[in-house]
């Protein structure tokens, strides 16, 4: 694939690079890919937790859906802070530009609020740290060019004990707790047989069963698969009495009606797919193997 024409924008619409060596090296590291890249981040702007005030994290979004030269935006890092402008962003000039927008984690809001308006967006790597990293994830790398690259993609994985299934319907989520949050807000759409992608970090099992009950109490679990990325960084204790993330699932899986397939490599960890959020999508497997196929979405032949 031929990037020598692919315009990069670097935004932070959350949290800000906590070190300037690793932000350069993922700099480095995108335009050695053949990238040419456009800074609208500033390290030295930094306020509070944020890469930037809420002003200057409006403005780079804006300034980028602008640039003509730019077919994908990408997202510095996750963190916190997203949600904090969401009302400022001129969503309408975002969803018009063409261009492709790529984060994960707090980046999840724009996913959504975007998805609200009909358009695709993609959830995938970022600058920090998935570019920046000392020894950074073929995998990783590989499935985002050729996920940009269009017009379909497949993400094949595997794991023990999950329902057979063959479904279809538009791809939609992120993550968890972003999801969350922004339950009975305008940026939340509201998509049924749909197929529901999820991760979190750091969050107990109780605190995802309570994350997806409150879903399934606002009527959002109405979906024909939920597929379980990464959960991880949590920490169990003798409190819990065997209460494990598989304890919290075989109770999901019983209480919910809606199959709940696990092992798909995205979330926070080192190696991730990337996945069309809003995309048609298809979900197969045979109780271990599984692929999600893809297609209908904008990639790089026609961004920008």
């Amino acid at each position: 694939m031929d990037r020598t024409n692919i315009g990069v924008a670097v935004v932070a619409p959350s949290g800000y690079a906590p070190d300037p060596c690793s932000y350069a090296r993922g700099i480095e590291r995108l335009r050695g890919h053949g990238c040419t890249v456009y800074e609208y981040y500033a390290p030295d702007r930094k306020h509070q937790r944020f890469g930037g005030t809420d002003e200057e994290r409006i403005r780079q979004l804006h300034e980028a859906a602008a640039n003509p030269e730019v077919q994908v935006v990408m997202a510095l890092r996750g963190g916190y802070g997203m949600s904090r402008i969401l009302p400022g962003i001129d969503l309408s000039l975002l969803a018009g530009s063409g261009k492709l927008f790529v984060g994960h984690s707090d980046f999840t809001a724009l996913h959504m609020a975007l998805l609200a308006r009909g358009t695709a967006s993609f959830a995938g790597p970022m600058v920090c740290i998935d570019f920046s990293r000392d020894d950074p994830s073929d995998f990783t790398l590989d499935h985002f060019w050729r996920c940009m690259a269009g017009p379909s993609h497949t993400v094949a994985f595997q794991a023990d004990s999950n329902p057979e299934i063959d479904v279809s319907g538009v791809l939609w989520g992120g993550n968890l707790a972003m999801l969350t949050h922004m339950v009975g807000t305008p940026y939340l759409p509201r998509i049924e047989g749909g197929i529901l992608f999820i991760e979190d970090v750091n969050e107990h099992p109780y605190k995802i069963e309570r994350m997806l009950l409150q879903l399934e109490y606002a009527g959002l679990l109405d979906q024909n698969a939920v597929v379980l990325g990464d959960f991880s960084g949590y920490s169990l204790n003798d409190y819990d009495n065997g209460y494990s993330f598989d304890a919290m699932l075989a109770y999901l899986r019983a209480r919910l009606n809606v199959p709940i397939v696990a092992g798909l490599p995205f979330g926070h960890t080192r190696e991730k797919a990337t996945l069309a959020v809003g995309s048609r999508a298809r979900l197969q497997s045979d109780g271990r193997n599984c692929s999600l196929v893809m297609s209908g979405y904008r990639s790089l032949s026609t961004a920008g």
